[in-house]
């Protein structure tokens, strides 16, 4: 520091002469810029001092006028004075300046020091980050292998678990007992089993042929554990009295993973076990059919025979007789009744036999045909749903089902061809379809073959039985059928009553077929009854009969809701027929007046050679007067006695006295055309008297 202090004092003695040294320079240097002004240039003084115009001090020489030399030597001498104000201020700092000059040296040597330090710590720091990077890749580099190789022992670990069956299972599947747990072991011996048949790369390994035996040798014995099993369960099948649905369900049912253990993994075998099921079942749902037909033909009624078609009859028993001693059948097999009621029971329990059998029950026969076809769709629903859960092969259930179609195709071969029951036919036919609905809603196609030819065989059967029908309409002996009766004949009221039932039966049906068959049938009748009403002599009576049974026809035809052509038919024939007794049972009363009033109006007549006379009309209008309500009375009687149709016999009693009205009204005008025909106005009854009356017949009705 000593030496730092010397060369800090001699400085300042070199910087106190140079300052006097320079003062008087600049002293004699104003001196020759002052006396050398004259000479300084004026260019562009006057831009200068204009710029200056807005600064005060210039502003205040110009004003004033001051001399700017004097000016100048005073603000010089301010600027020494002050520097030498700063010398003095800075030579008497000058001990703190050498001192911090020292401090300042101090730092620089120490900062220096702390520089190579830190390249020297740069240096280190460099070869630790190498290390840190070489240590990384080393890092990264092991944990690839630690991951390839745990990604190694994963599936080594699986392969291993896959191929290697464990003492655990094959103890279980050699001598475990067949239960629900056994089933978990087959699963797990099955994925291996599959595991080994996947991958090919295994049937090239030394591993696979270490295993490949043990495993065979394994799926062998679990095969014909699993197989013994499921065929003493189809076996127990075969018991008497066995309820199979419920054996099924509960027994079966659980151990369908056998069946697709065989199926994928006892190929040999799964076959042997169809065949044996498809045999077990074809053979108990044989005998349960063969069992239940036998039970249900114990309970059915009487079936019609030929003798009860249309105008059928026997020598040795007269019609009138059978109908009397059998009204009862024929009434079922003709009229539909309360047997249209098994349409809407069509999905009712089947029958139980033995129940209806110990309460002394019979049925017509469509009754037992519902109840068989009901118990043939519980039970292939039932088997369908079965196979294809426990099989998962629903056509099995043709050839399960092969031996019951066989029976019921035998027992419906032996009664259709002797069922004369035309409505019978038709409600097995409608039962059919219904049947076939349902099968349809519950979305099991199995019985619709076997429908298919339910129908074909039950149409021709129908077939037969109306063509016969109509043959025996047409070759019936009309004189036995015949009797002294205008009232509806047994014969027709049948006829209507069975077309009524058919045509109830075939609204919902709706078969053209049917109403072909029908449209020939009533041809048929019409023909009939023709041949019947002929067999009487009095043409009064012939209409009385036709109208009777036309009226009849049509109040059933009606009831049971048909408004076709059949009806119209019977209404056109009962018009004309109603004009033909209207006729008839006036002339009864009234003959001459009639032939009167007709010749008269007859224009064409020769009955007359001139017009009437007194003479001529004078008997008429007398014994018109006399008997004319007693005629009213008297066709009010017939009529009431003759037709069984009450509302029909009015509205002919209307007719009748409405055209003797007419005649009697053309008689009175014929009257009142005759020359002095006055005498007899006291005869003449007024028409408002006749109308007069016959209302009062009509109000009495």
């Amino acid at each position: 520091m000593a030496w730092i202090q010397g060369d800090y004092n001699s400085e300042m003695q070199d910087f106190k002469q140079g300052s006097d040294q320079q003062l008087f320079t600049d002293y004699f240097s104003l001196d020759e810029d002052s006396s050398s002004s004259d000479d300084v240039p004026l260019d562009g003084l006057h831009e200068e001092l204009k710029g200056c115009s807005n600064d005060d001090v210039p502003a205040n020489i110009f004003a004033n006028g001051t001399n700017l030399q004097e000016y100048t030597r005073g603000v010089e001498s301010n600027l020494r004075r002050d520097e030498q104000g700063y010398l003095e201020t800075y030579i008497e700092e000058s001990d703190n300046l050498v001192l911090l000059h020292g401090q300042f040296h101090d730092c620089e040597i120490i900062l220096s020091q702390i520089g190579s330090l830190l390249g020297g710590f740069q240096v280190e720091i460099g070869s630790i980050s190498a290390e840190i990077k070489s240590l990384q890749e080393k890092s990264m580099e092991m944990g690839m292998k630690l991951k390839n190789r745990k990604l190694v022992e994963l599936k080594l670990a699986k392969f291993i678990e896959e191929i290697i069956a464990p003492p655990s299972l094959v103890t279980a599947i050699i001598d475990g007992e067949v239960n629900e747990e056994y089933l978990r072991h087959l699963e797990v011996l099955s994925k291996k089993l599959k595991f080994v048949g996947i991958d090919y790369m295994l049937n090239a390994s030394e591993v696979f042929q270490d295993v490949q035996q043990e495993m065979d040798r394994l799926r062998q014995t679990a095969v014909a554990k699993v197989f013994d099993f499921i065929i003493e369960k189809i076996y127990s099948l075969r018991k008497p009295k066995t309820n199979i649905q419920m054996l099924q369900q509960n027994s079966l049912l659980k151990y369908r993973y056998l069946i697709l253990f065989l199926k994928e993994h006892g190929k040999e075998k799964y076959p042997d076990i169809l065949a044996a099921y498809i045999d077990t079942m074809n053979k108990v749902l044989s005998v349960h059919f063969f069992v239940y037909i036998e039970a249900l033909e114990r309970l059915q009624m009487n079936m019609a025979t030929p003798n009860d078609l249309f105008g059928s009859d026997s020598k040795s028993l007269g019609v009138l007789l059978r109908v009397q001693e059998h009204s009862q059948k024929r009434s079922s097999i003709f009229a539909l009744g309360e047997r249209i009621n098994i349409l809407k029971e069509v999905d009712q329990p089947a029958l139980v036999p033995h129940i209806s059998e110990a309460n002394a029950l019979r049925y017509p026969y469509e009754a037992l045909f519902r109840s068989l076809h009901k118990l043939l769709i519980d039970t292939s629903c039932s088997e369908y749903l079965f196979l294809e859960a426990f099989f998962g092969e629903a056509s099995l259930l043709y050839e399960i089902f092969a031996g019951a179609f066989t029976v019921i195709d035998e027992h419906l071969k032996l009664v259709l061809p002797n069922c004369y029951d035309a409505i019978c036919l038709m409600l097995m036919i409608c039962i059919t379809r219904k049947h076939q609905v349902i099968m349809s809603r519950r979305r099991i196609p199995c019985l619709d073959s076997y429908f298919d030819k339910v129908n074909i065989f039950l149409w021709p059967c129908f077939k037969k039985v109306i063509d016969m029908h109509l043959q025996c309409l047409k070759n019936c002996d009309v004189k036995t059928l015949w009797e002294d009766d205008t009232h509806p004949h047994y014969a027709i009221r049948c006829y209507a009553e069975f077309a009524a039932s058919l045509i109830q039966l075939n609204v919902e049906y709706g078969n053209n077929q049917l109403d072909m068959n029908l449209e020939q049938l009533h041809m048929a009748i019409d023909n009939l009854l023709v041949r019947l009403a002929e067999r009487f002599r009095i043409p009064k009576s012939q209409a009385l009969f036709l109208l009777n049974n036309y009226d009849m026809i049509i109040a059933v035809l009606k009831e049971a809701g048909d408004i076709g052509k059949i009806p119209t038919f019977f209404e056109e024939k009962l018009e004309s027929n109603i004009s033909l007794f209207v006729e008839e049972l006036l002339s009864e009363h009234f003959t001459d007046l009639i032939k009167f009033v007709k010749a008269y109006d007859d224009e064409e007549s020769t009955s007359f050679t001139g017009s009437p006379t007194i003479a001529d009309v004078e008997p008429l209008v007398k014994d018109f007067a006399m008997r004319w309500k007693a005629v009213l009375e008297a066709m009010h009687k017939d009529v009431i006695t003759s037709f069984s149709n009450l509302s029909c016999g009015m509205e002919i009693l209307k007719a009748a006295m409405a055209q003797l009205l007419n005649y009697y009204n053309s008689l009175s005008e014929c009257v009142k055309m005759i020359p002095r025909s006055s005498t007899l106005n006291k005869y003449l009854v007024s028409i408002t008297s006749i109308s007069y009356e016959i209302r009062k017949y009509s109000r009495t009705f």
